[in-house]
């Protein structure tokens, strides 16, 4: 629940995010791999047992504001989220059969079930949300025109980009959009492809294609890339997924022909290129001169990037648009030129991925919730946090402070003779609850903040002399850069701060390398004075609330 209050999709996040997190995880700075943190997610998400009951639930009384929810995608469905709770009657309009937006259309059901997704927005839609699936919106000003207090739009980047060069007219019959295919491949409008498939693209869409086509009967599926393999933008895990189930990925290729014989599609050619790069790591992709190469090809997936795509919406209404047909809005609030438009997910500032949604959805909700309620919106409310004590006794913690130095565990993978034949079965099993278990246990307790109280501290370095990692120095204070060199252990990340104290008697200072620290809580243990405490921090992501 803790999991579901920020992200609105634990279970759906804990198998597709694209885990922004983790490279923020402590523990990636004392081996390679940090923390599993999205799928002990998933974990947590299909471990859960029952917990309907403790949604927040739609008052029957409604407050009379009626909001316009344009898109089913998440960020559509986590503004529902916030303020169904509070009384708004939310209509929600899709030009689908269900909710899910993307997360429907754009990831394969091998790596998100059907009854996952189902469960996770369904969750949100039984607030009470109105629903118009089936229905495309055509025309922004007629909804304008309707009675909406607020319009909130979520229609994600639907418009895959597409490679105009020669032969791509004349053989169009076999040439595919990747978003153009997953969609038709989710809503079982395509279920087979040619034995001799080539996707163009190095991105997460790429690698969601050709897994797709190895699952529909192409068991000559390549990847063809423009760039270094290094600079793919896909996630290492997908491409790791995708190599894993014999698809090669070709790089510094880039297409230059659509091969047409008699009308139909017979492979293309590409150009052979080498990256240069300038000292501000700006790349140049440099023809090597080796002759060009012809690969044989039945079908080719242009999935080469998206874009935003507000056809729909007349240019008369006051919505600004800015470079790349995407809408003028305020960065804090997602309110647009036109006060009662506001825009949230990849509709509003490009392509990112499901978590970043979420989170214009709840700022988004707050915003509308103050528009409709006449308030300031760039008033918002701060997130909410707290402090607790970890203190059982003189050496009892109610947080494990054991840090095992277990490397990172593999997920387990359903074998790929069962799953390459039907394209539902899901490829990742997800941790068991014992390897879960233990994954967790690799974690260095960032949540729990070593505390100093410099009033307390009598200066008797019984912390310095414990400490495992030579993190707590005293020493007299100076220059940033001169004081980083002269710690128990030189402190040579710059991107972390050092905690440094007041004054304290004797004119030193007290500086902890959180770098470092594993929080384990020896320092608070050995303390005389208690002047180290160790507090466990939680953050409340700002949500709308009735308390303003």
């Amino acid at each position: 629940m803790i999991n579901w209050e920020s992200n609105v999709f634990p279970g759906i996040l804990g198998r597709t995010c694209d885990r922004p997190c983790e490279p923020a995880c402590r523990r990636g700075r004392v081996e390679e791999k940090p923390v599993a943190i999205c799928r002990l997610k998933r974990v947590a998400a299909d471990n859960k047992g029952e917990v309907k009951s403790l949604m927040p639930r739609a008052p029957k009384e409604k407050n009379g504001k009626k909001i316009a929810l344009i898109g089913g995608g998440p960020a559509s469905l986590t503004v529902a989220r916030d303020l169904a709770p509070l009384g708004y009657e939310l209509h929600l309009f899709d030009e689908w059969h269900k909710g899910g937006g993307m997360m429907r259309t754009q990831i394969p059901a091998f790596r998100l079930p059907e009854e996952v997704l189902d469960e996770e927005v369904n969750y949100v839609l039984d607030m009470g949300v109105i629903t118009h699936f089936n229905h495309y919106v055509s025309s922004m000003k007629e909804v304008l025109d309707q009675d909406y207090d607020a319009i909130f739009v979520g229609t994600g980047a639907p418009r895959g980009r597409d490679l105009k060069i020669t032969g791509r007219e004349e053989a169009a019959k076999n040439i595919h959009i990747g978003i153009e295919f997953l969609a038709n491949v989710a809503f079982e409008h395509r279920d087979k492809i040619g034995r001799k498939v080539i996707i163009l693209g190095g991105g997460n869409t790429a690698m969601d294609c050709c897994r797709t086509s190895r699952r529909l009967g192409g068991d000559d599926v390549k990847v063809v890339v423009r760039s270094p393999f290094k600079d793919m933008k896909a996630s290492p895990w997908e491409i790791e997924d995708a190599m894993a189930e014999d698809i090669p990925i070709l790089n510094n290729m880039p297409p230059k022909e659509f091969v047409v014989e008699d009308g139909k599609l017979k492979g293309v050619i590409f150009g052979k290129v080498r990256a240069e790069y300038d000292e501000n790591g700006r790349r140049k992709l440099i023809p090597t001169g080796e002759p060009d190469e012809f690969i044989e090809a039945d079908d080719v997936i242009i999935a080469i990037g998206q874009d935003n795509a507000f056809p729909w919406i007349e240019r008369d209404l006051g919505i600004e648009f800015g470079k790349w047909d995407i809408p003028v809005l305020n960065e804090t609030t997602f309110q647009s030129t036109n006060p009662k438009v506001f825009f949230g997910g990849d509709a509003a500032f490009g392509p990112e991925n499901i978590i970043t949604a979420a989170a214009h959805g709840h700022q988004a909700a707050i915003s509308i919730h103050h528009f409709c309620q006449g308030l300031d919106l760039m008033d918002r409310p701060a997130p909410g946090a707290n402090l607790v004590r970890q203190k059982m006794g003189i050496h009892e913690w109610m947080y494990d402070n054991d840090i095992a130095a277990d490397l990172r565990y593999k997920v387990p993978h359903e074998d790929k003779v069962i799953t390459l034949t039907n394209r539902k079965i899901e490829v990742e099993l997800g941790f068991s609850v014992s390897t879960a278990f233990k994954e967790a246990q690799r974690c260095l307790n960032c949540d729990v903040q070593t505390v100093f109280t410099d009033s307390l501290c009598i200066e008797c370095d019984a912390c310095v002399d414990i400490c495992p990692t030579s993190c707590i120095t005293f020493t007299m204070n100076g220059e940033e850069e001169d004081l980083r060199q002269r710690l128990n252990a030189p402190a040579s990340n710059l991107t972390q701060d050092l905690y440094v104290s007041d004054t304290l008697p004797t004119k030193r200072v007290m500086i902890k390398d959180e770098d470092v620290c594993l929080h384990c809580g020896l320092c608070a243990e050995r303390c005389p004075t208690a002047a180290w405490d160790m507090q466990k921090y939680l953050y409340n992501v700002t949500k709308a609330s009735k308390i303003l």
